[in-house]
């Protein structure tokens, strides 16, 4: 219903057709993606581009009412040179996606009959989403420099959100974006009190030079946070193990129970990848969080080192604000 300005502009969101449910889409239009904080970043999206291949909508808004607006969300598909479709049954889609899993997709418009079996042959050759290689697309290519605090927090960058880094300097920090295969020297040079795997898309098994920098943090007790594919990481850093989703959490309502107080918190989350739940035991990590649907692992705790995960997006954007207090449990490592 509302969110799409963030969505569309998340890394994690990189190579796939995204299909939204609430039937009609865009009536509020799109901010003006120029416009930037006191700290130089994008105010209202988070990242410098649209990240999907492509957008699904039951009906598209051709009109837009919004004191903030530039745009409509046809005009910004169009300026970003993202196809969309509009007309389709997306609660029909959906039910097929939550029966059959997440799945490959191409967009077809024809004035004539579309040759079904020939498109099926066509995406049977395209690049399957679990080869592709997320990285070189969606990070850094260079180191970032973000706030004015004394002490800073590097933010390894395998797709990170705008929001994860306005979180950081909102502790007092300044953030230091650094490229995903930055090595863990490298990171130490910088001087930094803490240390965040930040969210993206893809397998975390293909960020092997991440995976060791994350295992060289956890032997060396720096304060480190690990959001969504941060999280599988630094599992897959301490002896968990990940797996492939059937269907992804993918949502701004998705309820957790905190382990620690019984809490249960809304959450947003956008995610394919799982840490398996059964090899916690024989890690170096214990359970945090569990989603209260289908009890998946949604977050972990070192048992002996300055180190914590969570699969969900505690900087929300979109979504609910309820778990920002995760930041407060870097902070509080940092500050230990």
């Amino acid at each position: 219903m509302v969110g799409y300005a963030e969505a569309l502009t998340d890394p994690s969101y990189n190579g796939q057709i995204l299909t939204l449910t609430y039937p009609l889409v865009g009536n509020y239009g799109v901010p003006d993606p120029s416009v930037k904080d006191d700290d130089g970043i994008s105010k209202f999206f988070e990242s410098d581009r649209m990240q999907i291949r492509g957008l699904v909508v039951h009906e598209l808004s051709l009109t837009a009412s919004h004191w903030n607006l530039t745009m409509t969300l046809d005009e910004w598909l169009y300026n970003e040179k993202v196809p969309g479709i509009s007309g389709i049954d997306t609660r029909e889609l959906t039910k097929k996606l939550r029966t059959s899993g997440v799945m490959m997709a191409a967009l077809v418009v024809s004035d004539t009959e579309i040759d079904v079996e020939k498109i099926k042959t066509e995406l049977a050759s395209a690049t399957h989403y679990n080869s592709e290689q997320f990285m070189d697309v969606v990070s850094t290519k260079k180191e970032q420099f973000f706030g004015q605090g004394n002490d800073s927090v590097v933010v390894v960058d395998t797709g990170t959100k705008n929001a994860i880094i306005r979180n950081v300097l909102e502790l007092g920090y300044k953030a230091i974006l650094v490229p995903w295969d930055t090595s863990y020297e490298k990171i130490m040079s910088y001087n930094p009190k803490g240390v965040v795997l930040s969210s993206g898309p893809g397998d975390p098994q293909k960020c092997s030079n991440t995976i060791d920098t994350a295992k060289q943090l956890i032997e060396n007790n720096i304060p480190t946070l690990g959001i969504c594919l941060g999280a599988q990481i630094i599992g897959i850093a301490g002896n968990t193990e990940t797996y492939k989703l059937k269907y992804g959490h993918r949502g701004q309502n998705k309820s957790c129970i905190n382990l620690e107080n019984n809490q249960v918190y809304v959450t947003s989350q956008n995610h394919g990848y799982g840490i398996t739940p059964e090899s916690i035991a024989k890690s170096d990590f214990k359970l945090w969080f569990t989603n209260a649907d289908d009890k998946t692992v949604e977050g972990i705790k070192h048992k002996k080192q300055n180190c914590i995960a969570v699969q969900f997006h505690p900087e929300a954007s979109p979504g609910p604000f309820d778990c920002k207090f995760v930041f407060d449990e870097l902070k509080h490592l940092m500050e230990k």
